[in-house]
């Protein structure tokens, strides 16, 4: 099996503790990495700000692939997702809240959970990563397409 590999590269920008980072696969589009003040500027997001949106981003496509890979129609899906966080050191999330809010006319309550499921069990990566470092809990809701 060949080995997959992900790049990116991050450089100080300012004289505080700004940074701005791209990947190799999508270096037109930096991200601004910050800290507040009086350490930083407050001017991008810190890491675990980051960290919370790979997490919803990476379910959120899984979730989404594997229900239409069940052959559901899914017009919209949001992630709200809420990192409680530790303020001794070590600093990190000691839990984290996933909501799924999923708009399709044709996905019932088992094609959902069975989604998350898969995706916290083995399909998206970033959970893989979290998952026995975090306690993650998942709440769904299930909305109708509105007609236009």
């Amino acid at each position: 099996m060949a080995e997959e590999l992900e790049q990116v590269s991050v450089d100080l920008t300012n004289d505080k503790v700004q940074f701005t980072g791209i990947s190799q696969s999508n270096p037109d589009n930096p991200i601004i990495f910050d800290f507040f003040p009086p350490i930083g500027d407050g001017q991008g997001f810190n890491g675990l700000e980051l960290l919370l949106m790979s997490f919803a981003g990476c379910s959120g496509t899984t979730i989404v692939c594997l229900l239409r890979d069940m052959g559901k129609n899914v017009s919209g899906l949001k992630i709200n997702a809420k990192g409680i966080r530790r303020n001794q050191l070590p600093i990190k999330f000691e839990k984290i809240l996933l909501e799924f809010i999923l708009t399709s006319d044709d996905t019932q309550d088992k094609d959902i959970q069975k989604a998350i499921q898969l995706a916290e069990e083995s399909v998206c990566p970033v959970w893989q990563v979290m998952k026995n470092n975090v306690d993650v809990t998942t709440e769904y809701r299930l909305t109708a397409s509105q007609e236009r």
